[in-house]
């Protein structure tokens, strides 16, 4: 198979070119082999489509795939002693959309202005978060920034596996859902109409469940319209309502108590936080500053408020484990008790590295048993409502016909 790639020689000089080899590993050891550092390394075939939509991003924003590759770059060429203004000069050459390719230009330029690295990451917030930001600084402090962005790729890219997988299993039973209400509303209001007509003409008493479903028809081919402006309307506000403060926690505290799926979120929000802590810790950053910085990008506005509590806490003295205790609902004890552990042994990065692997885990158990019942719930489901719409239908006809 024919790889591309770009790399830089070991005098610093930039090269180009394809090379052949049985697998990827390979062709990257061939590389290493001549001396060269990988900046940029693909198949030189063409993107099956589903590795195409993988890396989607919408309104020219960055995919969180993108910021992992981009993290592995640096982490190479800092490692490789390239300056960073080269590096990031390189980067932006080869960045795969011009949103990111601008963001890089722009931090090279910065760079070359005499800012920090973290100064100029930091004037872009919607492609470096501020826990980006906050390690990088960190890796600068230590020297320590090859280590440190490999970090960030390895953060990234669990966070960005474990969510995909969440949102993905959430989406089969979404499209299922919308497809059986769209088949229901089409014969309701085109369908069961024409057929009604037929029913009504033999003058005979229809069962009850035939009412019931010729009535329903009728309400939504009459004031069908008017119900479809009411949702919109309703949909614009609570967008609107979604948008307050108020609205905001109220959403987030209905998201993490449905049944299943709140716990499934509840997981991956611990997973979140003690993964955000662990690799802040790790790297140096303070707890009071790490807890700030993971209340700000955990996405839940619960859980954020805890976190703030827990910075309110630590500034007054009090060990993390006795404000989060505080929690049960949202905290679970054995969460509580491995922190205390962490605390009283001066272990606590360590704790709660192994606390986002075990949450990861349960998340992944957690969504693969959510899609192995939503198949056949969904065929449960979807055989009644439309078992129940033919039958009240069909067996008027049946029972007008039998008796002729």
């Amino acid at each position: 198979m024919e790889y591309k790639y770009e790399a830089l020689d070991q005098e610093g000089k930039p090269q180009a070119g394809t090379v052949n080899a049985a697998t990827e590993e390979a062709a990257i050891t061939i590389l290493q082999r001549r001396g060269l550092t990988l900046t940029v390394f693909s198949t030189n075939q063409k993107k099956d489509v589903f590795s195409s939509l993988h890396n989607i991003t919408i309104f020219g924003g960055v995919s969180g795939r993108s910021i992992v590759i981009l993290s592995r770059q640096l982490a190479t060429l800092f490692e490789a002693q390239v300056s960073p203004l080269r590096i990031f000069q390189l980067l932006s050459q080869q960045a795969d959309t011009s949103y990111l390719r601008q963001t890089l230009v722009s931090v090279s330029d910065d760079l070359q202005a005499g800012s920090s690295i973290s100064q100029a990451l930091g004037k872009h917030p919607k492609v470096f978060s501020d826990f980006y930001v906050n390690m990088v600084r960190a890796g600068e402090e230590t020297g320590k920034l090859s280590q440190t962005f490999i970090f960030l790729a390895d953060h990234i890219d669990r966070s960005y596996e474990i969510t995909s997988k969440v949102r993905n299993a959430l989406i089969y039973p979404a499209f299922i859902i919308v497809t059986f209400i769209a088949v229901m509303l089409l014969m309701i209001t085109v369908i069961i109409p024409k057929i009604a007509t037929i029913l009504t003409s033999e003058g005979g008493t229809l069962p009850i469940y035939t009412q019931i479903v010729l009535n329903l028809s009728g309400f939504f081919v009459d004031y069908g319209i008017f119900l479809l402006i009411a949702l919109i309307i309703a949909g614009y506000f609570l967008f609107r309502y979604a948008q307050t403060p108020q609205g905001r926690w109220s959403i987030s505290r209905l998201q993490i108590t449905l049944p299943y799926i709140g716990s499934l979120y509840q997981k991956l929000y611990l997973s979140r936080i003690a993964d955000n802590l662990h690799v802040m810790l790790s790297s140096g950053i303070s707890t009071l500053r790490a807890l700030e910085i993971t209340a700000s990008i955990i996405q839940n506005a619960v859980y954020e408020d805890i976190l703030q509590a827990a910075v309110e806490g630590v500034k007054g003295g009090a060990p993390l484990h006795d404000i989060l205790s505080r929690y049960p609902k949202e905290i679970p004890t054995i969460m509580v008790q491995m922190l205390q552990i962490g605390n009283e042994t001066g272990e606590t990065a360590n704790i709660l590295d192994r606390l986002a692997k075990f949450y990861n885990r349960e998340v992944s158990a957690a969504v693969d048993t959510l899609v192995a019942l939503i198949e056949p719930a969904m065929i449960v489901v979807l055989a009644i409502g439309v078992g129940f719409l033919l039958a009240s239908i069909l067996l008027p006809i049946y029972n007008t016909t039998s008796q002729l």
